[in-house]
């Protein structure tokens, strides 16, 4: 069982470069892959960025590429969404999502989920 508790989320202004972290509780965290996805009120979840477990290669959804940042720690057990040129279409709830698979870009890739921080973006 894997227990993620996302952190950082608040209101930021356009522009703003805040980072979320997501804390795992699990003792193999190193051999999930870790994504990031988000909901925006009457939108689906939609697909943030990922960073694989065993080479680090990291794939970002187009809303965001070149502007987002995930990395992780594998010895904190964490992984983070540096965000930055925030725009107000960026407001969502945040949420961390993990899985041990191949496929990492949709939503039923993945097996455990976080409860989410929300990002509100002001203009």
């Amino acid at each position: 069982q894997v227990q993620l508790v996302e952190s950082g989320g608040g209101l930021v202004q356009a522009g703003g470069s805040p980072r979320l972290s997501c804390a795992a509780s699990v003792r193999t965290f190193s051999n999930y892959n870790m994504g990031w996805f988000r909901q925006a009120p009457g939108k689906e979840r939609e697909f943030v960025a990922v960073i694989r477990w065993s080479s680090g290669i990291t794939y970002y959804g187009d809303s965001v590429k070149c502007r987002f940042t995930i990395s992780r720690n594998n010895a904190k057990n964490t992984v983070y969404l540096q965000m930055n040129s925030l725009k107000p279409e960026d407001t969502a709830l945040y949420y961390c999502a993990a899985n041990m698979g191949l496929a990492v870009r949709t939503l039923s890739d993945y097996d455990y989920w976080g409860q989410g921080t929300q990002v509100t973006v002001s203009s």
